[in-house]
Order: C-alpha cells, then sequence, then structure tokens
C-alpha cells in the first residue's frame, strides 16, 4: 500500500468510524451468533497472493461487525464500561502511524516525557499523595502482579529474584472474599502458592472486614508465617463495595505488610472531590491503580499504577543487558523497569488528548452525571414492590433482582431471576450481567459509558420491568 492508497482508504475508514460512533446503538447490542459462526466464514488457509485493501474492509464490514459485542451501544450495561471517546481514538491512530516503542527515554523522548507529565496530572487530579509517582500500565491485572512482586522482592531483600524461592518464606497476601479473580491469578504467577492466598470475610456491605484481617494477620504469625500483602479495592467488581482503607493501611503498617489498592474502576471517582470519601488513609498505602480505559473516556488499555517507594519497583525489574545501556540513564524513567514487558506501546499519548479535549471540569461532569443517572434506577427499585437493591450504590452500579409478591424461596428466586437476564440478553437490545451476593442470583445494572444518557437508562429499566412482567411466575 503506497501513501496515496493509503490517503484514500484512511478516508474511508475514518468516515466509517465517525458513523459508527454516531449509529452504534442501531446494532444489536450482542450478536445473534453461536461459537464457531464467524470461523465458519473464513478461509481455511492464508490468502497466498495479496489481496486489495476494500476486499479487505468489506469483509470487515460484512463478516466481523455483525459479530462484534458494542460495548459503546447506549443499551450496554454489562461489566463496567471501556473507555473510548474521538480524541482518544484519534491519539491511538497517531500513535500506531508513528509505531514508536517506548521501552527507554533513548527511543523515544517525547513518549517518557509525556508519560511522566500525565501521571504527575493524574496524581493531582484524583488528590493523591504527591510522594506517589506513576507509570502507565497494561491492566490491573497486570498491576497487581507487579505489586505483588515488588513486595515480595522488599520483603526477601531481593534475595528471591537472586537464587529463587528456598522453602523459607511463607508469605502469606491477603484480599477480602469480593476482591476480583486477578489477584488469586497474580499469588499464583508470582509463585506465592494459591493456598498462602487468604480471603477476608465481607461485612454487610461487602467490605472487608478490618477486624477479620487483623486476626488472620495474627494466626499467621503465630504460626511463623510472613504476612507479606494486603490488597484492598475501592469499588469491587460484584458491587463496587469500598474497602475501609485508613483500617486496612493502619493495620498494614502495624504488620510490616505492603499495602495495595485495586481501584481499577471506580478510581476515576476520586476526581470528584465528594468521593475522596474512598480513598481516605491512601497516604498509607505502597501502591494503588485505576484504569482510565474504564470511567475515563480513554481507550484499552491504559492502567495508571502509582508506586510509593520508586527503587523497590525498579529494582525488582530491572535489567540491563548492554545493548540496552545509554548514557542517558541516571537521568531519566526508563519505563521498560517499572513493570513487566520490555515493550511499551505509546499510551500517554491518548491520555494527553483525553484530558486536554475534555478539561478535568467536563471528566468530573461526566462520572458525576453518571452516578446521577444510576440514583434514578435506585429510586426506581427502590419504589417498587417488586424489584429490590441487593447492595449498596456508592457509585453508579445497581446490583438487583425480581422479587415478585409473595415469591420468598431463594431457589425460586434464583431460577426467575436467570431466566430473567438470559432472557434479556437474548434479545439483543439490551447487555446485563450478573453476580452472587449473599448465593443470591444478582443482577448487575452499570451506566458508564460515553453514550449514557437518562434517557437510555430510563429505555433500559423499562425493558427490564416490562420483560420481568412477562415472565411466568
Amino acid at each position: 500500500m503506497n501513501s496515496s492508497e493509503f490517503r484514500k482508504s484512511a478516508h474511508e475508514l475514518v468516515d466509517w468510524m465517525a458513523d459508527y460512533m454516531d449509529n452504534v446503538s442501531s446494532y444489536p447490542v450482542k450478536p445473534d451468533i453461536k461459537p464457531g459462526d464467524i470461523k465458519k466464514l473464513l478461509p481455511g488457509n492464508a490468502p497466498e497472493k495479496a489481496e486489495n485493501f476494500d476486499s479487505i474492509f468489506s469483509d470487515f464490514k460484512s463478516k466481523i461487525v455483525p459479530g462484534m459485542t458494542h460495548w459503546q451501544h447506549s443499551q450496554f450495561f454489562a461489566y463496567f464500561p471501556t473507555g473510548a471517546s474521538g480524541p482518544s481514538v484519534l491519539a491511538d491512530m497517531l500513535s500506531s502511524t508513528m509505531g514508536a516503542q517506548c521501552m527507554i527515554w533513548l527511543t523515544s523522548p517525547a513518549a517518557e516525557e509525556l508519560e511522566e507529565r500525565m501521571m504527575e496530572w493524574l496524581r493531582e487530579m484524583l488528590g493523591l499523595p504527591s510522594d506517589f509517582t506513576g507509570v502507565i500500565q497494561d491492566s490491573s491485572s497486570s498491576s497487581t502482579l507487579v505489586s505483588l512482586l515488588t513486595s515480595r522482592e522488599v520483603h526477601s531483600q531481593y534475595a528471591v529474584n537472586q537464587r529463587g524461592f528456598d522453602g523459607t518464606e511463607k508469605f502469606r497476601v491477603y484480599t477480602s472474599s469480593q476482591a476480583h479473580s486477578s489477584v488469586d491469578k497474580a499469588v499464583k504467577i508470582a509463585g506465592l502458592g494459591i493456598d498462602n492466598l487468604v480471603k477476608i470475610k465481607v461485612d454487610e456491605n461487602f467490605q472487608m472486614d478490618a477486624h477479620a484481617l487483623e486476626k488472620a494477620i495474627e494466626q499467621d504469625i503465630a504460626m511463623e508465617l510472613v504476612p507479606l500483602c494486603v490488597i484492598s479495592t475501592i469499588g469491587t467488581t460484584s458491587s463496587t463495595a469500598v474497602d475501609p482503607i485508613r483500617d486496612i493501611g493502619e493495620i498494614c503498617k502495624k504488620y510490616g505488610c505492603w499495602h495495595h489498592i485495586d481501584a481499577s474502576y471506580s478510581g476515576a471517582a476520586l476526581l470528584l472531590p465528594e468521593m475522596r470519601w474512598m480513598s481516605e488513609g491512601v497516604e498509607m498505602a505502597d501502591s494503588f491503580v485505576f484504569n482510565p480505559h474504564k470511567w475515563m473516556l480513554t481507550n484499552f488499555d491504559c492502567s495508571a499504577y502509582f508506586v510509593k517507594d520508586k527503587d523497590a519497583l525498579t529494582k525488582t525489574f530491572s535489567i540491563l543487558p548492554e545493548y540496552l545501556k545509554t548514557p542517558e540513564d541516571n537521568l531519566v524513567n526508563n519505563y521498560r523497569d517499572w513493570g513487566i514487558p520490555l515493550g511499551r506501546r505509546f499510551r500517554a499519548l491518548k491520555l494527553w488528548f483525553v484530558i486536554r479535549s475534555y478539561g478535568v471540569e467536563g471528566l468530573r461532569q461526566i462520572i458525576k452525571e453518571h452516578i446521577e443517572i444510576s440514583r434514578w434506577v435506585k429510586d426506581q427499585i427502590e419504589n417498587s414492590d417488586e424489584f429490590e437493591l441487593l447492595a449498596p450504590v456508592p457509585l453508579n452500579l445497581i446490583c438487583f433482582r425480581y422479587r415478585p409478591k409473595g415469591l420468598k424461596d431463594e431457589d425460586k428466586l434464583n431460577q426467575l431471576n436467570t431466566q430473567l437476564l438470559e432472557g434479556l440478553n437474548k434479545t439483543g437490545e439490551i447487555l446485563l450481567t450478573q453476580t452472587k451476593l449473599n448465593d443470591k442470583y444478582t443482577i448487575r445494572f452499570v451506566s458508564g459509558n460515553n453514550n449514557t444518557s437518562l434517557e437510555e437508562v430510563k429505555k433500559g429499566w423499562n425493558k427490564i420491568v416490562s420483560h420481568a412482567k412477562s415472565l411466568k411466575v
């Protein structure tokens, strides 16, 4: 493809992209297909000869788009939203065009320095401590693993990296029973052993019980086990429960544990000063992560990871072969030493575009509106005789179930709500997901993508009510 062909095709793609953004809600939110349906449309072997771009783009529109779930659809109320916006998409296009490898300062000086500044901006925007230093990771899952590996090396005085485990470490990791599954995965990958992950019970609001945490730590110390790390959550996946950060921080300080805060989704709400009750005590934490690629209009992937002791982080991950040494090493942040991969994308560019395009005030207003819109759904449920809330609503996730009058059998209620969710999702007009809270099948309704509006949320809620009333009880 020469530059003139690229220019022509690029214009066609951008026109399609703009149309898609305008009309995404005209698609079924979820395709009505079975596993394998898309693969059947694709040739079994790669083409021997080049194909023209018009043919490739045509197949994209006819074979791929109809098989996609549309995360920016106005009736997408599932999981947590994925960030997307025009400025972010355009920045990603520029980054892809340059094809930059941003592993060290020398390979892309502007990328390194822009990332450094963007993390300083985010730190101030969220009201995080000034002694936190930030770096962009690919995901919160990677960030949790980075924290565990760093805490492992700090506690072992970097001996595990040098000689491996010798069987004397006996490390223990603590998190709540509502924590994300990435904690389990990170514990396994870090070589700590899933048997050494202690799940702490939660209270009636699904927040970690700090007293139970301290008791578990004391019991482990009595058995000559070593408390290594506590992973708390600001906004759990199931219910956006907020763990008592200050209490946990004080316990970690008392027993010498690393404290990592996972604020993957809900951390964006800290843009609002009135929501910073969630992070009270964050100054005692060792590391903190949130994802602009969820609720801050920034396309995946972009995970903002902050650490108090950056020397501990870089000492854990630094590898310096001769071919990576540069004269500037002692003057700059070489981010290849701040996480797992050597290679790094130019993610800071889309953050820069988004923050400048909306301004801090604009981003705050969007998040505030999403929270206020969710209050409307909350009010509908609280004023209904046939629906009930199953968790508090600190942000914009509503956890509820359908409970017709007179129906008290929990098994039947679970079956009925399973039927309700699956029936709604099968229509292709709306998408919701589920969780289990206190063994109750729970429907999750989260409104937070770029196309969220009160009008669309009302439409979605009316679909839920209408479908529920059509079910045989």
